[in-house]
């Protein structure tokens, strides 16, 4: 059993980890529809949501190799608050679309600083408990974004669109407050690091693949749950209200499934639960044209984010699951890194379709590219087995 002290220490960066969410996803139901309210076309809009990924694409990889050569965690945590903070007073402060890209990309480097919170908080854990730490972790996050997304809309209907931008800000100053009594993880000794390392670490199979996999799971939800489907929910009548309520079941389920990961993940194993996972999300995807009512479009979002829950943390984890703690900053720095190409490619692709062909072919597209993702789950992920689970890490020195 842990004791009290280290207990204390998981609840705080889980509260810590859930205000950084909330600051940064208060917005989220409304970002698109706030670039159309700012004067900008759909293709504007998905370059404004995509820009998100852009920089935490360009950060993640020098973040994490900094991290690991520095063998620090806890600073990088405090910056990415500090950067929350200034990203989202400057969209609400924006008057034109292009300071909303501006500071919507600012977003993407407090994101980025995500390598070091899961790099941490891991470390609070033993290496056979990663799925669980992943987890709980993951539960924290989507809270917050729950919590988040949900009163978004309500506070623009009751005080405008400013309002929920400033709510965020002020919830990162308080995640920033208490972030400076987080507890630094293991004892890393500060080392030099060269290329060869970044090489060593980049060419790790598992990683790249499963950095492939998120990149198209990143793609397909940041088109839909954080792009359009609330745009597509708008022209079925949906109000500020309406959106909260979509943004709601479209983030508790994932935290409540991952909650229960880890006993999920030892009952059906990494490859079947995720490949089930994957192929459940981009249906959900594909059937969002079908949906003629709010409360159709509400149960579709409500399946889909089961298999969402389920899919992120597992790719997480498998990311740096045969890494060892002196490389695991990077190798998250590299996948965060890589997935973040999908957090860019998707909302640009389908701002695209959406002014060329309409959104309902484009939801239909990117539903496609995820269940091609299910399969490439189904081709290359080894099923777990006990053997594996205790394989010794080839990087372990």
């Amino acid at each position: 059993m842990r004791s009290p002290v280290r207990r204390m220490h998981i609840y705080l960066f889980c509260a810590v980890t859930a205000l950084f969410w909330f600051a940064m996803y208060t917005y989220v139901p409304i970002l698109a529809p706030y670039v159309e309210h700012l004067g900008g076309s759909l293709s504007m809009a998905g370059l404004v949501v995509g820009a998100y990924g852009v920089t935490q694409m360009v950060i993640r990889i020098p973040l994490g190799f900094t991290s690991d050569r520095l063998g620090r965690r806890k600073p990088f945590v405090i910056i990415g608050l500090c950067l929350t903070v200034m990203s989202s007073l400057g969209l609400g402060l924006a008057q034109r679309p292009v300071t909303a890209l501006v500071h919507r990309g600012l977003a993407g480097f407090a994101a980025g600083t995500w390598v070091a919170f899961t790099v941490l908080f891991t470390s609070y854990f033993p290496r056979n408990e990663t799925a669980r730490a992943m987890g709980l972790i993951m539960f924290a996050t989507t809270m917050g974004q729950t919590i988040a997304t949900t009163l978004g809309g309500i506070l623009m209907d009751f005080f405008g669109w400013g309002a929920p931008f400033y709510v965020g800000a002020a919830a990162g100053l308080i995640g920033l407050a208490l972030s400076f009594a987080v507890q630094e993880g293991k004892a890393l000794e500060a080392r030099s690091m060269d290329l060869s390392d970044l090489r060593r670490v980049g060419s790790e199979k598992l990683l790249l693949r499963v950095s492939i996999i998120a990149v198209l799971l990143q793609a397909l939800a940041f088109a839909s749950v954080y792009g359009f489907t609330p745009t597509y929910a708008v022209s079925l009548g949906a109000g500020g209200t309406e959106l909260s309520i979509l943004a709601l079941v479209s983030a508790l389920p994932t935290a409540l499934v991952s909650l229960g990961l880890g006993p999920l993940s030892d009952r059906f194993g990494e490859r079947r639960l995720l490949t089930a996972a994957l192929a459940l999300f981009a249906a959900a995807v594909m059937v969002v044209p079908l949906c003629t009512t709010l409360g159709a479009l509400y149960l579709t979002q409500a399946l889909g984010a089961l298999g969402r829950g389920a899919a992120f943390p597992i790719l997480m984890g498998l990311s740096i699951k045969e890494v060892a703690d002196k490389y695991r900053a990077t190798a998250m720095g590299f996948f965060q890194s890589i997935y973040a190409l999908g957090m860019t490619a998707g909302p640009a692709l389908m701002g695209f379709l959406g002014d060329t062909v309409g959104l309902r072919l484009g939801f239909g597209i990117l539903g496609a590219l995820g269940l091609g993702a299910a399969v490439l789950v189904h081709l290359w992920i080894p099923q777990q087995t006990p053997a594996a689970q205790s394989r010794q890490n080839k990087f372990q020195i």
